[in-house]
């Protein structure tokens, strides 16, 4: 569940990093560290927010409108990442599907401006390309677990000791503290912290 390869499987991950590295104009091992850094982010986040029963049921309901199809529509998702939901291709997926800033919105929460922020220094990767890379991963990590979902009958607590599993993992890793560093601290949640915005602006000034 940390690389996309885990999430695609190795050809599409492949694609998919490529296609990530096109769109936002930065090399494919730039955007491979970026994700190795944003992944766990994301997971982490779900963790904590399915950490409660109430948590883990919303988050149980939000995965029946992820059938796991947009695990194979990286262009359908591309098109409404990157091309700002214009075209043909966003209307091969559903609208939850690929509601990024909806999905990282409920993920994140007001730690959104700076985890990208954060993955930003670290990787020498501008936030705001950090940000788009954010909302690709955002929808491929929940059709992933919704495809999990499905394929495995699992219920809320199923989901809720997937994501504590790999939570744990993350802990571990040297992503952990990083983490646990920006997760702790006070956010205000404005909105010069959403991503979707970053991402916007990045397009809008490329």
């Amino acid at each position: 569940m940390f690389s996309l390869n885990d999430l695609l499987g190795q050809d599409q991950g492949d694609q998919a990093l490529n296609q990530i590295s096109q769109n936002v104009g930065a090399e494919p091992s730039a955007v491979s560290s970026v994700v190795q850094m944003a992944l766990p982010a994301l997971i982490n986040g779900l963790a904590n927010n399915a950490s409660t029963p109430q948590g883990a049921e919303s988050l149980n309901n939000a995965l029946d409108q992820h059938d796991g199809s947009i695990l194979g529509n990286l262009s359908g998702l591309a098109g409404a990442i990157f091309g700002g939901g214009q075209g043909t291709a966003t209307a091969a997926a559903p609208a939850p599907a690929t509601d990024a800033g909806g999905i990282l919105g409920h993920i994140l929460g007001g730690s959104q401006g700076a985890v990208a922020q954060e993955v930003s220094n670290k990787t020498g990767v501008s936030v705001g390309q950090v940000a788009q890379i954010l909302m690709f991963l955002a929808p491929l990590v929940m059709g992933y677990l919704g495809q999990r979902k499905q394929q495995e009958g699992l219920n809320a607590g199923g989901i809720s000791n997937i994501l504590t599993g790999a939570q744990q993992q993350i802990q571990a890793s040297p992503q952990g503290g990083f983490l646990n560093s920006i997760l702790d601290r006070n956010q205000d949640g404005s909105m010069v912290d959403d991503i979707a915005s970053m991402a916007f602006n990045y397009l809008r000034n490329r």
